[in-house]
């Protein structure tokens, strides 16, 4: 494995890499796994009966009038600016 780096448009490795001149590779960003992964997952009969009794366990989120109405300006603002982005995206198109 070769750890590298994406600077200006180019992968740096980041260190001495010994690989035959025209050696092809394949090439994907490193990420941060969180839970569990597909492979991890307990889809036995009783893997999934202990999920749903921890998800029936959950209390539902109360939010008071005053959290309600913030949240209700940020939904607004993701909407208007996804509105607004989306526009300028399908004028670059054209230009």
């Amino acid at each position: 494995m070769i750890l590298a780096t994406w600077k200006n448009g180019q992968i740096v490795p980041d260190g001495l890499v010994d690989l035959p001149e025209g050696c092809r590779l394949a090439v994907e960003p490193e990420s941060e796994t969180i839970g569990v992964t597909e492979e991890e997952w307990d889809n036995s009969p009783e893997g999934i009966a202990a999920w749903l009794e921890w998800y029936r366990s959950l209390e539902p989120l109360i939010f008071t009038p005053e959290e309600e109405a913030d949240i209700a300006q940020w939904r607004q603002k993701v909407k208007d600016y996804t509105i607004a982005s989306m526009h300028k995206g399908i004028e670059d198109l054209w230009e």
